[in-house]
């Protein structure tokens, strides 16, 4: 290992968002995906659309920074299953739309109080002036991530 460089994962930034980004999503599929049946990727994309309706799978996709092919096989899943509805964009008639349906927004009302409750137990070791340090800080790493991508 002497002629190696050392990459400390447990204090390397990327992993360690990583590392707890996947355990807190994994801890809120469990409630929704027993119950509904739901991935990680459907829920993320519903939950997207069940905010901001009406954007198109390449938009959610952006929103999300999940990848294409993984949001478009959600996305079918979910107009398959009825909780999805696609409509084409009204000046645009070649782009398509989607939202959630009614059967989409029953589900959608169970899950996000869920997840609101989950996050509000997440924060409560923080008082609020490190919730906001907290959120200050992710949108200046969010801010500066393209900035760092430069050096790869």
């Amino acid at each position: 290992m002497a002629n190696h460089t050392l990459l400390d994962l447990d204090s390397f930034l990327p992993y360690r968002l990583s590392v707890l980004s996947n355990r807190i999503s994994q801890t809120i599929a469990k409630a929704y995906g027993e119950r509904f049946g739901l991935s990680i990727t459907q829920w993320r994309v519903m939950a997207v659309l069940g905010r901001y309706p009406d954007l198109s799978a390449n938009a959610v996709a952006e929103r999300t920074a999940m990848d294409k092919v993984a949001v478009s096989r959600a996305v079918n899943a979910l107009l398959a299953e009825g909780r999805l509805e696609r409509d084409t964009h009204g000046e645009d008639r070649r782009r398509s739309v989607l939202r959630l349906s009614e059967a989409g927004y029953a589900i959608y009302d169970e899950v996000a109080p869920l997840a609101l409750s989950y996050e509000r137990a997440l924060l409560s070791r923080l008082d609020p002036e490190q919730r906001q340090v907290l959120s200050d800080l992710l949108d200046l790493l969010s801010d500066s991530q393209s900035m760092a991508a430069d050096v790869l």
